[in-house]
């Protein structure tokens, strides 16, 4: 019964991964796989005869409480800040287990089980420490720029070296020590591997700790038998490193490039342009909408700062009830994370048939009248495109210039996470609102009633 109830888990969990993939089909997906978990996690408990029902219930209260005090009172713009730390979190636990099962066998373990050990200290550790790494510049507790630190990658590859030999060790020996010297440098590592990168590549480095943080977990299952947690930990391993991959794809990096180049995040003065730009009024912006036979909306992660995605879709339906054709074109690393905007979009209940990814929308906007862009800078920014001296040449791009008009709502001219100038500002067809976000857009809406 236990293997069997161990599969049925297994089956929501892949059932649940498959229905994440859509955006109507999201919430189903998730409440299948945290079902799933649920399940895992009651038959682990009851087989092993850890705890009393009692406790199980207690347990499953308190996990709730606090799962939904997080959901409600943590916005939208602080949800990669809790990513980071779940990711962390996962990886503790599974570092936690391997401790568990070396204390418990003084370190007598079968070669196999040592390796398997050895690989989820080092593996959680590095997720448990990198991660808080990550939720500190997210949450600005530590600067975004990157970090420079004495002997730069050559110190990282030494760590690496000795995480490597301390791991060997203490396969070959029976003593617990080599363990908790390989577990003081994964934890070395975790620091020194994430300080160095900028803050506009966070979103990356939590994919990949996500990643981890699942490998880890198979190996903590393969550390006590668990199958539930192998298939669990490999499901979450794949997927977040597939999203890592399709990341550094949308933003034409390599992984490597992402860890070891120090990008984003000026440290120095960037170089502005002297070119005048338009300035524009809510007026002048609700007059262009106003005549205007199609609009899309590009945001970024401004719009969701300013809690703007209402005021958006406000707007949207001011401008569909004169006949006027809406569009979203959502770039794939719009925000601090995979899949941001269209949450953001969809707790203020826009269509999701009006959501365009990146290939739809570039073709789109040669015929579209307005392009409007709210809190985007870099993927908008046609030095991508452009500037083969760019330091974000050949990123994919949402090619908004091409627009017959395009209206930016920024607070200023300030760069984006790439720490560069975007010529899209001082273009002849670009109007600058410079506002907040949401109060840009409700003044916009207001100023329609008078055209």
């Amino acid at each position: 019964m236990t293997e069997l109830l161990y599969l049925g888990a297994a089956v929501l969990f892949i059932l649940g991964l498959k229905q994440l993939s859509g955006p109507r089909t999201a919430r189903r997906g998730n409440a299948l796989a945290a079902a799933g978990m649920l399940l895992a996690v009651i038959v682990t408990l009851v087989e092993t005869d850890v705890l009393s029902w009692w406790a199980i219930v207690a347990g499953i209260a308190v996990g709730a409480i606090v799962g939904g005090a997080l959901a409600i009172r943590v916005q939208m713009t602080s949800m990669p800040q809790l990513v980071a730390a779940f990711n962390g979190f996962g990886g503790a636990a599974s570092a936690l287990v391997a401790l568990f099962e070396l204390e418990r066998t003084a370190a007598d373990l079968p070669m196999e089980t040592a390796i398997v050990v050895v690989l989820s200290l080092l593996i959680g550790t590095v997720t448990f420490t990198g991660s808080f790494v990550a939720f500190g510049k997210l949450q600005g507790l530590i600067t975004g720029r990157p970090i420079g630190l004495p002997g730069g990658q050559a110190l990282n590859a030494l760590l690496a070296l000795a995480a490597v030999g301390a791991g060997v060790w203490a396969v070959i020996g029976d003593s617990t020590l080599p363990y908790w010297v390989a577990l003081g440098i994964a934890a070395t590592i975790g620091f020194t591997g994430v300080l160095p990168i900028g803050g506009a590549d966070m979103p990356v480095v939590i994919s990949l700790l996500n990643s981890l943080s699942g490998i880890a977990a198979s190996m903590a299952g393969f550390v006590i038998g668990n199958q539930a947690l192998i298939v669990g930990g490999a499901l979450v391993g794949a997927a977040g490193l597939i999203l890592t991959v399709q990341m550094g794809e949308a933003m034409n990096r390599s992984l490597a490039n992402v860890l070891f180049s120090g990008f984003g995040g000026s440290s120095g003065a960037v170089e502005m342009s002297d070119k005048p730009v338009n300035r524009a009024t809510p007026d002048d912006v609700a007059i262009a909408l106003a005549y205007a036979s199609s609009v899309v909306f590009v945001p970024g992660y401004g719009l969701a700062v300013a809690q703007a995605q209402y005021a958006v879709r406000d707007l949207a339906t001011e401008l569909e009830k004169r006949d006027i054709d809406v569009g979203y074109a959502i770039h794939p690393v719009a925000g601090r994370m995979p899949g941001h905007m269209n949450v953001l979009l969809a707790e203020a209940d826009v269509p999701y048939d009006q959501l365009f990814d990146l290939e739809q929308s570039n073709p789109k906007f040669a015929q579209t009248d307005v392009v409007l862009v709210i809190g985007a800078n870099d993927v908008v920014n046609p030095s991508a495109r452009d500037d083969a001296a760019s330091p974000i040449y050949g990123m994919p791009i949402l090619e908004v210039d091409k627009a017959r008009n395009v209206v930016v709502v920024k607070r200023s001219l300030s760069p984006g996470f790439a720490g560069i100038d975007n010529p899209l500002f001082y273009e002849n067809e670009t109007m600058m609102l410079f506002a907040d976000g949401k109060d840009a857009l409700e003044s916009v809406l207001s100023a329609m009633d008078q055209v």
